[in-house]
């Protein structure tokens, strides 16, 4: 069957690709930022809106291991989006339902359940060094959403694993 949408797997093959690139390039950013702060520790929380009263090393350590967390994100966040990559570029090829996009979309369940679990972590470092003096505000809320998508991707995994075979038997009786 042609494909009926070639425009959006060029854009999506671009976009993704794009992305890629900026998740690599504010992983760099968090990284500088972290070094900067270890070099110039007063002036970098002062630009990150810390008052110079109410400097604290739990405050210093609790904002680097955000940061430590956040560098440790991109690597998983390349690893999803270079396998979502993959299995667009087997689309493009007309072939999807294979048991290696099958273990791509298991993999990237598993890395989407990762970056879940740093979301907590993140979130209950925050929770643990902000004070009404200082508040953190780093936007973090729980949501059900990405839960419901790390199970989606499970199924749908079982699911391209299970019409590959149902392909092989159909062609076996053919």
């Amino acid at each position: 069957m042609p494909n009926a949408y070639p425009g959006a797997l060029a854009l999506s093959r671009k976009v993704l690709r794009l992305v890629v690139i900026l998740n690599l390039l504010m992983g760099g950013l968090i990284l500088a930022l972290l070094i900067a702060s270890l070099v110039a520790e007063g002036p970098v929380m002062r630009a990150l809106g810390v008052p110079s009263a109410h400097f604290s090393s739990g405050l210093f350590i609790g904002m680097r291991l955000i940061m430590v967390l956040g560098i440790c994100g991109v690597p998983i966040v390349h690893f999803v989006l270079t396998r979502l990559l993959a299995i667009v570029q087997t689309v493009s090829m007309e072939n999807p339902f294979v048991l290696l996009n099958a273990a791509r979309l298991q993999s990237i369940a598993w890395a989407l359940l990762a970056l879940e679990l740093m979301h907590f972590a993140v979130g209950g470092v925050a929770a643990g060094i902000s004070s009404a003096a200082v508040p953190l505000n780093i936007s973090w809320d729980f949501s059900v959403s990405p839960w419901l998508a790390v199970l989606l991707l499970f199924v749908l995994a079982r699911v391209f694993e299970q019409g590959v075979h149902m392909r092989e038997e159909l062609e076996g009786t053919v």
